[in-house]
């Protein structure tokens, strides 16, 4: 070691000295081909007093002497350091990986292991930028410079994950572009540019980022007004509704956006999003971090592969076996679950039709999943033999094999408002419920639920739970998050859906009320308020049932005691108004809703007459159009009352009921929908022939 070196690779405090400081954030810099030029320019922009701390992560070699802290010192007034075990990163230095080490950091300290060249590629960038993103969270910052390769990918993603900041090097600027295009193509970088521009952004972000913004003052939430037109914003572009997300993760995003685009207030952030439309693109992303890698949470794949996988390849031959991973991200999990049963069948020497529905919301992480071409990143998540039987290197990049991709289907689905598979024999979704709110958490546990068939799996991520679903699922390894269905179903997927649509922006409305203590204008008008009254009141009065019904004739809302006229069916749970009508009343009520919404007039069929406990009684059926605002779904009511109190003014077509005829209109209505299924089958046979010879 020089006499340099010993200056410079010890901490030493003078005596009445100051106690060094710990930094504002922790900066980690990798870099490997043609990276000793892009770091001097990066430090050359870097001022001796910015309050930052410097880790820089190379990939040096083995056999050579590092001559890094003594170039590095004459390009930088910053303390240059060569890293050494357990040695704390203070403000104003800068760190240097040693040759034949890899580096981590743990509460502040760098711990150093050695590590040989010969058992297989190395990513120490990773390794150290996800042991940053676990040990400083928000204040952590990963700088990706020129470089080959792919090294640095995941610990990005990590970093972003637990909200630090990521910049890197843009491509034109560097002599070799592999690390930073692959960092770019995670589509997490908060930066993309020069490194000289780099280090500009870098201290203009961390040592101005304006008035913090917290939850106690409500500077992001201080009216609903705000938060709905982002959320209209985001909707109108990318189709996705936000309003579900919790409070906490909707705050921390925007918070580094408007950080990031330096403005203090969430009415200047909604000016840039009217101005810079791509701005409105680069939240969206923000919102929907997927971070996800092969063989997540190795014991718990472990644990699916030895105990659980043999039960579900054990059904009957002929049967297909449909599994489902929700939020796939970028598909390492569903190409995950496809290798654990490839490996299994072989095994237990069984074949088995697998499908594997792999679905997300972001259109760019499918498209990504659907390729199946992953960075060489990713041998540090597989063994070499699964690397080499199921992955095909080309060049950089690893092609998942055809055998594997053919189990997969990816497909664009949202938990929160689509309906879900059916007979499934495992559910994984992992670190996907953590970012819903809790209401939105029971109903997509409850939709898992109705997906499964007895004796499915469901998988959680390690920080989620099934609350108090306890009733549907019993824990096969609780610890690990993997339940078993015990068959009894709850509510379907259409009445979880109505829940959705009628009561999730109340629900998310009072947990942000709960949240926060200011008080918010409430969202819905006047003239929507009494109307909820005036419902609410009237269901409960002695008045005629009344029944709202959609297009599907399934009822949305009911006013007064509709038992006996209208039941819910034993057995499963259906809302079709035709299967809980009496039997009497089943024609007279499909009939004329249709009718309603084919003329958009009203009607009213009297002389019905019904046998309700061996006593005959006559009633009248009224239905009539709701009227509503461009734009929202079609309703029509049903209304039931007797013959003899029937004073209904509404004007409306009056018949007497004839059953022969009405029964003759119906089956009419019926071979017209017959027929119009049979062409739309016809066409989708069409189109599905074309598709199977195009491709």
């Amino acid at each position: 070691m020089t006499h340099t070196d010993d200056l410079t690779t010890k901490a030493v405090t003078a005596p009445g000295a100051e106690e060094p400081s710990a930094p504002s954030h922790y900066v980690g810099i990798g870099a490997s081909a043609g990276g000793l030029e892009a770091i001097e320019r990066f430090f050359k922009n870097i001022p001796p007093d910015c309050n930052l701390g410097f880790i820089v992560v190379q990939h040096l070699s083995p056999d050579y002497k590092s001559l890094m802290v003594e170039l590095l010192s004459k390009k930088t007034p910053l303390r240059v350091v060569r890293a050494e075990e357990g040695m704390r990163v203070e403000a104003n230095c800068v760190y240097l990986i040693p040759p034949k080490h890899n580096m981590t950091i743990f509460h502040g300290k760098l711990l150093l292991k050695e590590y040989s060249h010969h058992t297989g590629i190395n990513l120490p960038i990773d390794i150290f930028l996800r042991s940053l993103a676990d040990d400083q969270a928000e204040r952590a910052v990963a700088v990706v410079l020129s470089g080959t390769g792919s090294d640095g990918t995941r610990g990005v993603r990590a970093i972003k994950e637990h909200n630090g900041m990521v910049m890197v090097q843009s491509e034109q600027s560097a002599k070799f572009d592999g690390m930073p295009k692959a960092a770019i193509s995670t589509g997490v970088a908060d930066f993309v540019e020069s490194p000289d521009e780099l280090a500009i952004r870098l201290l203009h972000w961390a040592t101005q980022p304006g008035k913090p913004m917290t939850p106690d003052d409500g500077a992001i939430l201080s009216n609903e007004d705000n938060l709905t037109r982002i959320f209209a914003m985001l909707r109108e572009r990318v189709d996705v509704d936000f309003t579900y997300y919790k409070p906490t993760t909707i705050i921390r995003r925007l918070e580094r956006r408007m950080t990031i685009c330096h403005v203090s207030t969430i009415d200047d952030y909604i000016n840039i999003l009217y101005r810079t439309p791509s701005e409105i693109m680069t939240l969206y992303k923000e919102l929907l971090i997927g971070v996800t890698s092969f063989f997540r949470d190795p014991e718990v794949m472990e644990t699916l592969r030895k105990d659980y996988l043999p039960a579900i390849l054990s059904l009957p031959k002929n049967q297909e076996i449909r599994l489902w991973v929700a939020g796939c991200s970028t598909g390492e999990e569903a190409y995950t679950l496809a290798i654990l049963i490839r490996e299994a069948m072989e095994a237990l020497k069984v074949s088995h039709d697998i499908k594997i529905f792999a679905t997300d919301i972001d259109k760019d992480a499918l498209v990504k999943a659907g390729v199946g071409a992953y960075p060489e990143s990713i041998t540090a998540d597989l063994t070499p033999q699964l690397l080499t039987k199921y992955f095909t290197k080309n060049g950089d990049m690893y092609q998942i094999a055809r055998n594997i991709r053919s189990m997969v289907v990816f497909a664009r689905h949202n938990l929160i408002k689509d309906p879900p598979f059916t007979n499934i024999s495992l559910v994984s979704c992992r670190n996907l419920l953590i970012y819903l709110q809790p209401t939105m958490q029971h109903r997509a546990i409850q939709m898992f639920n109705y997906a499964l068939r007895p004796g499915g799996i469901l998988m959680l991520g390690l920080s989620e739970t099934i609350g108090d679903n306890d009733s549907f699922f019993k824990g096969l390894a609780p610890k690990l998050k993997i339940y078993e269905s015990n068959g009894k179903h709850g509510p379907g997927p259409h009445a979880l859906m109505q829940e959705v649509g009628k009561g999730a922006l109340a629900a998310n409305l009072s947990e942000r009320n709960n949240y926060f203590s200011a008080r918010r204008p409430n969202p819905f008008s006047d003239e929507e308020k009494i109307a909820t009254r005036l419902l609410d009141t009237l269901a409960e009065r002695d008045i005629s049932p009344l029944a709202v019904v959609n297009a599907q004739m399934e009822m949305v809302y009911a006013i007064g005691t509709l038992s006996p006229y209208l039941q819910i069916p034993v057995g499963k749970t259906v809302f079709d108004i035709g299967k809980m009508a009496a039997k009497e009343l089943n024609v007279p009520i499909t009939t004329g809703i249709q009718k309603v919404f084919r003329t958009n007039e009203a009607l009213n069929y009297t002389n019905i007459h019904l046998s309700l406990n061996g006593e005959s009684q006559t009633v009248s059926v009224q239905v009539f159009p709701l009227k509503g605002r461009t734009n929202q779904e079609p309703l029509a009511a049903v209304q039931i009352s007797s013959s003899a109190t029937d004073n209904t003014t509404q004007k409306a077509e009056t018949r007497i009921f004839d059953v022969s005829e009405q029964t003759q209109q119906r089956i009419r209505d019926l071979e017209s929908e017959l027929q119009f299924s049979k062409e739309n089958l016809q066409a989708t046979i069409e189109e599905l022939e074309t598709s199977n010879e195009e491709l």
